[in-house]
Formats: structure tokens, sequence, C-alpha cells
């Protein structure tokens, strides 16, 4: 059930609110069980074959965070030696779905190089949304063995793992952000402001998908998938797909974090902000201060500072970031192409904080040609490396690189695959919307300051008065605007992570 469909918007979420606030005003741990089974629900919709697996998940890891918290009757030894065993459970469970073909096909591969039999591929299917809730669990475990988690309802506990707006996609969410809201009597109550806010959040998501991620994607698959299939792309064509994948990535994950943000707001509960316009970034530092904020702060967190940060001297310190990144990039899929996106990434970081410490030694005033300077080579780097990202192999990749330096002929008009599509006014149009959403315009959680309070609206003055009324039907054309593009699957990209 995707976010962008009708079952969603007009049958599953009403009957969810409806449910949920009814319920909470009698019984507000009823009320947490009853959203708990409908993200379940929600879950099982995609596939029921899967769902085993996520409960299995939950009641495990719930057993071992009971038992990784400290009490006086357990020695310190004994619970990281059940840390140990719960972490190699969780993360082997993650390869063995993630990572086994993978694996067994560069096996297959180096045997056949090597003049041997080939082996019979096992071809496992990936549980949806496995990465995202693993690594959850796995945050929550560590934080149980240091002593940081005191909740133990496990009602409260399922719900954290399976909530619906952030179950599949993200973003990663920590206990301490929200345990404490599950456990709070008002996130219960009915409020209209949340629910005005949340409504207008989800329309703007909403509109980040249908109206400018899924257009550009359709230019961005027909310069990708064309590569693969033997058709090489121009000087122009090669730049123009890659710039609409780089726009279709931003605005499909955005669009969906700004849509798990609304619908969590209209119950009551905050997700934590995902996005914070990182193609305004000056630096590659900066970037990843601003794109996938979870994921980032779960990789610091629990990936960096334990194999040492900063803290053993500039050289490990590169060597930290780079390993942190490459990981990262492997946590996106089991590809080549996803070890080299993050490698790359590594390597960004590593010449960021060498610039930092070598050249500019602390100082932080910077002209503003020397940000506008710092924003171009940024925005190209990381279009660079959305190329592998993107691309179905590292030959695919090369040949859009090769493209991208104008080897593969200039004139776009040698190559009538795309020719057309790319001289269509509506591409460059949403190309320009895109850039200026991107470049101008605030991120979408700061709508809650030109939306005024729905209730005590009588009492504002009239200018304020007209803003609602225009914001909320403007809310209204967008919404309806993007029910009109309804009508064929649509999945959001970060569903195959």
């Amino acid at each position: 059930m995707l976010f962008n469909s009708y079952p969603f918007i007009f049958v599953f979420f009403p009957l969810v609110l409806i449910g949920f606030f009814l319920i909470g005003t009698r019984s507000p741990r009823s009320a947490a069980g009853f959203l708990a089974l409908a993200s379940l629900f929600f879950y099982g919709w995609w596939s029921v074959k899967a769902l085993p697996l996520l409960l299995g998940s939950i009641c495990i890891n719930y057993w071992f965070g009971l038992r990784l918290t400290p009490s006086p009757g357990r020695e310190d030894k004994h619970r990281k030696a059940l840390l140990i065993i719960a972490l190699v459970v969780n993360l082997g469970v993650l390869a063995v779905f993630k990572y086994a073909n993978f694996f067994l096909e560069n096996v297959d591969a180096g045997l056949a190089a090597a003049g041997f039999s080939q082996i019979d591929l096992v071809h496992i299917v990936l549980p949806i949304g496995i990465s995202f809730y693993t690594f959850t669990q796995i945050a929550f475990l560590v934080d149980c063995w240091q002593g940081k988690v005191h909740e133990r309802s496990f009602v409260h506990y399922a719900l954290f793992v399976t909530y619906f707006p952030h179950l599949i996609a993200g973003p990663v969410l920590h206990h301490a952000q929200m345990m404490p809201q599950f456990n709070n009597p008002a996130t219960y109550r009915f409020n209209a402001n949340n629910v005005a806010l949340g409504l207008g959040i989800f329309v703007f998501g909403l509109a980040k998908k249908m109206l400018i991620a899924d257009p550009l994607g359709q230019y961005a698959d027909m310069m990708f998938k064309g590569v693969h299939e033997g058709v090489m792309p121009s000087l122009y064509t090669a730049w123009f797909g890659v710039l609409a994948y780089t726009l279709q990535i931003y605005f499909d994950f955005s669009g969906y974090s700004d849509m798990a943000v609304g619908l969590s707001l209209c119950v009551g509960v905050q997700l934590p902000l995902n996005f914070r316009s990182p193609y305004k970034s000056t630096n590659m530092i900066e970037f990843w201060r601003r794109w996938h904020i979870s994921l980032s702060t779960f990789l610091r967190d629990y990936l960096y500072v334990p194999l040492g940060g900063n803290r053993k001297g500039p050289a490990r310190r590169y060597i930290n970031l780079f390993l942190t990144m490459l990981l990262g990039g492997l946590w996106h899929g089991a590809a080549w192409t996803f070890v080299i996106w993050g490698a790359l990434h590594g390597a960004y970081l590593m010449v960021n904080h060498f610039w930092n410490a070598k050249v500019r030694r602390g100082n932080t005033k910077t002209t503003w040609y020397g940000r506008v300077i710092g924003w171009f080579i940024t925005f190209l780097c990381v279009m660079i490396a959305w190329v592998v990202f993107r691309a179905d192999s590292m030959t695919a990749a090369v040949e859009i690189y090769k493209g991208m330096l104008g080897l593969h002929g200039a004139p776009v008009s040698a190559f009538s695959e795309f020719r057309v599509p790319f001289r269509k006014p509506e591409f460059f149009q949403t190309v320009f919307a895109g850039l200026v959403i991107c470049l101008a315009l605030p991120p979408t959680i700061t709508l809650d300051r030109w939306i005024p309070n729905v209730a005590g609206l009588a009492g504002r003055p009239r200018l304020q008065r007209l803003a609602t009324w225009v914001t909320g039907l403007g809310c209204v054309y967008l919404f309806g605007l993007c029910v009109s593009k309804f009508g064929s699957y649509s999945p959001f990209l970060y569903f195959q992570f």
C-alpha cells in the first residue's frame, strides 16, 4: 500500500486516524496497540510472507533488550557477550536476506573465471523495510546495554518498530525520540492544529513525488536504461539524464519523508527531520548533515564513534570516515555500484576534512563567491556519485561518465532515442521548478511558520485569515492535481534499500 494510492489516502489512513483517537479517549494503551496492529496490517499488505520475520525480529530483540539492561544481578561481561550475540543475530539475518545473493553471484563469477564448475544460485527475496527496522533495533539494543533505555512496555516497543509512517523507507528512528511520545497521554487526544499542519506537510510531500520526482524519473530511466541496453549517451543527454536523477532521488525520498512526518503529526507524533535542503550545501560535510539525517546520525553514533572517530589522530580519523561511508554505501544495496558510491563519498569527506585542517586552518569566514564555488563543486561531486548509485552496473556507469566527458559525441540529435524527450518544454520546466525548490525555498517542515493555527482564527487579523485560506486552497489544489496523477504503480526509490 503506497502513500500515493487511493486505498491508503481514502480508506486506510482515515480509518486509522478515526479509530486511533476514538480508542485513545478511553485507553491510550489500547490506542497504541491499535496503531501497532494497523501498522502490521500496512506491512502485511506488502507481503504477508515477510510478516513473520518482522514479528520474530520484534519479539527476539525485545527479549534481548530486557536482558541487556544493567541490573544488580547481571555482570557486565555477560551482558557484553549477550550484546555480541544479539548483534550477530540481527546482522546475520540482514546479511542472509540482503547480501546472500550478492555474495553467491561473486563467488559464482570467480569460479567461472577460474574454470571451475558454477554453483546453483539461491534467489532470496529481500523483505521490504528490513534495513530500516534492523538498524532501528540495533540502536535500541546498544542503548539498552549502555543503560539508556527505561521504557518496558512491549506494546510501545512494537509500535516503535512497526510505526507505519516510517516502517518501509525510514527515517531510521531512535527510541528516545519516539517511545516517550507513545507514553504521553496528550498524544492520544485529537489536536486540530496538528492535523491541519500534518495534512499540509503530507500534501507538499505528495506533490514532490507526483509532480516532480516521477516525471523526472521518466527521463532519468530513459538515459540509464538506454545505456544498459547498449545506447551510448551524448554529452547533453548524459548530463541532463544525471541531473534528472539527481533531482528525482531528492524529491522522491524527501517527498516520502515529508509525507511520513505529516502523517505522523496527524496522530500527534513528531518524527525527526530527515532532510534540510541538502542541495544548498557548500561542502560535503554540510551535505551529510542535511541529507538522510537519520541515517547519517546512526552511522556517526553506532559506527564512526565506536571505530574511534577522531580520537586517535588525523590518519585514523580519515580511515574511520572512509570505512563508515563505505559500509553506508553497502547498506543501500548489495552491488558494487553502491560500494563505489560509498567509497566516493568517503573520499569526498576525507578531502573536505583535510582541506579544513591544512588549508583553512579553522578559518570559518567565507566570501560570497567562495560559497558559490563551494556549492558548485559540492553539487557537481554529488551528481558524479549519483551515476554509480543509479547505474545498473559499473560498465554502464563508465559509459555514462564517458558521455559526460563528451566521448560519445556532443550533439543531442546524434541519438534519436533521446532527441525528442529532452527538448520537450515540460522537462526543462520541471527541472527549473525542482532547482528553485531545492535551492531557494526552505524545507517543507517550516510550514509551521506560515500556516496559522486552526483554533482561534476568529481573533486573527484579516491578512492572516486570508493567508490561511490561500494556503488551504493551495493545498487542496495541489492534492487534487496529485490525485489526478494516480493510476500507475509508482513506488518510492528507497523501498529497494
